[in-house]
C-alpha cells in the first residue's frame, strides 16, 4: 500500500510539472482545404510541355572597348513601345520583366561591355509557333536598336494556374 501511495504522489508531482499556469488554449485546427484547381484551355490547372523563356535585352548605354559602333541607351518609353508592339501581341496572356545589370565580353575585346538590361520572362507551350514568336521578338529588337544579339535561355517547366 505504501508503494501505491508513493507512486501516486510521484505521478501527481510529475503531472503538476507538466502544466502551465493560467488558462490553457488549444491551437485552432487548420481549416479543411476545399479549393480545387480548375482551368480552361488557355490556363489549365496543370500542364506539361511548357517552357520558361528568358530574353535578355541590353537597354543601357554601352561602356567598354569595342571595335564596333556602340549603341545608345534605350529609354523607358522606347522599351514600353517595343513591349507593346512586339511582345504583348505575341504573348497577350502574360509576361514578366525584370530590371537587371549585364556584362559580356565581345570577341577580341580586352574588357567586358557593361549596361543596364531588361530580362523578359514568358511561360509558354513548347510549340513551333511559340518558338517562332520568340525569334521574331529577338529579330525585331536587333533591327530596332542595332544590337548584335538578344540572349535567349529556355528550360522545361511544369505550370499550374
Amino acid at each position: 500500500m505504501k508503494a501505491h501511495v508513493l507512486l501516486l504522489a510521484l505521478i501527481l508531482t510529475a503531472a503538476g510539472c507538466a502544466t502551465t499556469s493560467g488558462p490553457t488554449t488549444r491551437p485552432a485546427e487548420p481549416a479543411a482545404v476545399t479549393a480545387t484547381l480548375q482551368g480552361d484551355a488557355a490556363r489549365p490547372d496543370a500542364a506539361a510541355g511548357w517552357v520558361r523563356s528568358e530574353l535578355y535585352f541590353g537597354v543601357g548605354e554601352e561602356s567598354g572597348a569595342s571595335e564596333r559602333k556602340q549603341t545608345d541607351a534605350i529609354t523607358e518609353t522606347q522599351w514600353r513601345e517595343f513591349l507593346d508592339k512586339q511582345v504583348t501581341p505575341r504573348f497577350p496572356d502574360g509576361l514578366t520583366v525584370f530590371d537587371a545589370y549585364g556584362q559580356w565580353l565581345f570577341r577580341g575585346a580586352k574588357e567586358p561591355n557593361r549596361l543596364r538590361t531588361k530580362v523578359l520572362v514568358v511561360l509558354h507551350e513548347n510549340t513551333p509557333q511559340r518558338r517562332a514568336d520568340i525569334e521574331a521578338i529577338r529579330l525585331a529588337w536587333k533591327q530596332a536598336t542595332g544590337h548584335q544579339s538578344v540572349l535567349w535561355a529556355q528550360q522545361a517547366v511544369e505550370v499550374s494556374f
